[in-house]
């Protein structure tokens, strides 16, 4: 009989329209809070503070094992480059005494800390010490002053930031 259809502005039935007013709001909405956060973390400098691991290449030339060499082949991020005893944490030098022996340790040159590309460091066991292996870490890390001696604490002490980039270990010469 009769017919009521109720049309709106546009002359369409209420059937034919694809999306409600409210999920339009909704979207837009969404999409000016996303992108207030993205301007806001340009302007407030948020991220700026992480602090990325620090990266250095290596060669570690253990060929002989009872007399290791490393070498220095690109800083990439790091200030410098250490070689630290794997069981205390502490810089290797010249003389270190290592589990109770005095001396254990040859370094040249007298600390294994490197701090440019190419500059290299010699590690050995004395052939007195009674070590028959040692094992050493080569850690890249951030920060200045790093210092290698008996009264100082070890490298993740006194660096910002360090991170393990290869190990090695060094024989004994009177263990072969």
């Amino acid at each position: 009989m009769f017919e009521l259809e109720y049309t709106f502005g546009s002359g369409e039935s209420s059937n034919e329209r694809a999306v409600s007013p409210v999920i339009g709001v909704i979207l837009m909405v969404a999409i000016t809070v996303i992108l207030a956060a993205v301007i806001a973390t340009f302007v407030l400098g948020i991220g700026d503070d992480m602090q990325q691991d620090p990266q250095a290449g290596v060669n570690i030339d253990d060929a002989s094992e009872e007399e290791v060499m490393v070498s220095v082949t690109s800083l990439g991020n790091a200030d410098g480059v250490a070689l630290v005893d794997a069981t205390d944490g502490e810089v290797l030098f010249d003389n270190k005494d290592f589990d109770g022996q005095v001396d254990a340790f040859t370094v040249t040159p007298d600390e294994a800390t490197l701090e440019a590309t190419g500059t290299e460091v010699t590690v050995e066991l004395d052939a007195d010490s009674d070590g028959e292996r040692v094992s050493v870490n080569v850690v890249a890390y951030l920060g200045d002053g790093i210092d290698a001696d008996d009264d100082e604490p070890p490298l993740s002490e006194q660096a910002e930031a360090s991170a393990t980039i290869g190990s090695f270990e060094v024989l004994d010469p009177d263990e072969d």
